[in-house]
């Protein structure tokens, strides 16, 4: 691969700059083959919580843990969770709680593959203790600019 600028350049470019456009070359990549599928990067997100938590979750806890990614928002984010109702995907009981459904269970499993195949496309050339060191430092940038990502 050809990198923008030499070493020596390349040391003082904007990690802002350079951070920014990997967000939007990977988010963009991303909806892309979800859309392809007939789904929306939130969806694909609700159906995860719900395929891989333990015990059935509610709207609140699935709402809990994605609300902040990619600014999605909580209002964005239940409109989201009706879509999978909508679509058939997932069940929502009286106590609140979701469940996929068995047409839910094979959507899910076939997304699933698809991001397997991007994060392996993502992943090519990179080692994973490259990957591990690349995120290692993009959350030191989170510490030391005062930021927050979802995890805190």
């Amino acid at each position: 691969m050809e990198y923008s600028h030499p070493d020596a350049e390349l040391i003082r470019q904007p990690a802002g700059y350079w951070t920014w456009a990997a967000y939007k070359a990977v988010v963009t990549r991303t909806r892309g083959a979800l859309a392809e599928l007939g789904t929306t990067q939130p969806q694909w997100w609700v159906l995860a919580q719900v395929a891989r938590a333990a015990a059935p979750v509610t709207r609140a806890e699935v709402s809990g843990v994605l609300r902040d990614y990619l600014d999605t928002g909580a209002e964005n984010l239940d409109a989201e969770i009706d879509a999978t109702l909508e679509r058939g995907w997932t069940t929502e009981a009286a106590d609140g709680r979701l469940a996929l459904t068995a047409e839910g269970r094979a959507f899910f499993d076939e997304v699933a593959a698809v991001q397997d195949e991007l994060l392996a496309e993502r992943h090519a050339g990179v080692s994973d203790e490259d990957y591990l060191t690349t995120l290692k430092v993009l959350q030191r940038f989170i510490h030391n600019t005062a930021g927050r990502a979802w995890h805190h």
